[in-house]
């Protein structure tokens, strides 16, 4: 089974200068990605695409494929799906590779290692035995109980059970488990990648996670350091 791991990895940032090259615990931060898919037991090719020369320079110092994104892919409105579709028709138009699985690995995710990438990827294959088609990893948030959202560009609230009744916390048959996307690994069949325009597909299963830090503000660097080299000691 040919398993491609991508990481899209432009240049631009506006919140964090140069995040993806930004060094990490004594690493440039798309270093973690890198190591992740290249050490998988399971992914048998790893690319990253980007339009960035910098970020280019440090991904094959690393031994990393780079595949040269265009600039209209590398805006800051540019959604991730374009950018690995992209990817995929390059490689088959330039080599007739066309891999059975797509894996998603965001470089604002460094928590995630190889080994917990491999953890995901196993969801995965034994998941399509009972006709799931992609997993993504999840943090627990609990259920839905006593649970409210605020309605965007408001300042009106709503619940996400029923109010009415007030369920009990132990009625838990009334109350449904909540999930929310790490971005640290996304896994789905390419074909049905490419039906749905999507990196999670019809039928989808998610991975659950005990930790994951999404780097998007400068003190998250500082907090995922810790983390790292609390790993390493």
């Amino acid at each position: 089974m040919e398993i491609l791991a991508i990481i899209p990895a432009r240049g631009g940032s506006k919140g964090i200068p140069n995040k993806n090259v930004k060094i990490l615990a004594g690493k440039p931060l798309i270093y973690y990605s890198i190591e992740a898919g290249q050490n998988s037991k399971y992914v048998t090719r790893t690319v990253l695409s980007t339009e960035a020369e910098n970020v280019k320079k440090v991904a094959l110092e690393y031994g990393c494929e780079v595949i040269d994104r265009p600039m209209e892919l590398a805006q800051d409105t540019t959604m991730t799906i374009p950018v690995m579709i992209h990817v995929l028709d390059y490689l088959k138009e330039k080599e007739g590779y066309e891999p059975d699985v797509v894996v998603l690995l965001q470089p604002t995710c460094p928590l995630r290692d190889s080994k917990r990438l491999d953890k995901v990827i196993e969801c995965y294959l034994e998941n399509i035995k009972k006709g799931h088609d992609s997993v993504f990893a999840v943090l627990d948030i609990g259920t839905t109980h006593s649970l409210w959202r605020q309605i965007p560009n408001t300042e009106k609230f709503e619940p996400l059970y029923d109010s009415r009744t007030r369920p009990r916390r132990q009625d838990e048959h009334r109350h449904y488990p909540m999930y929310r996307e790490t971005g640290s690994a996304y896994i789905c069949d390419t074909k049905v990648m490419r039906e749905v325009n999507d990196f999670i597909g019809k039928n989808p299963m998610v991975y659950v996670v005990n930790q994951s830090i999404d780097i998007d503000e400068p003190s998250d660097f500082e907090s995922i350091e810790k983390i790292l080299e609390a790993r390493n000691n």
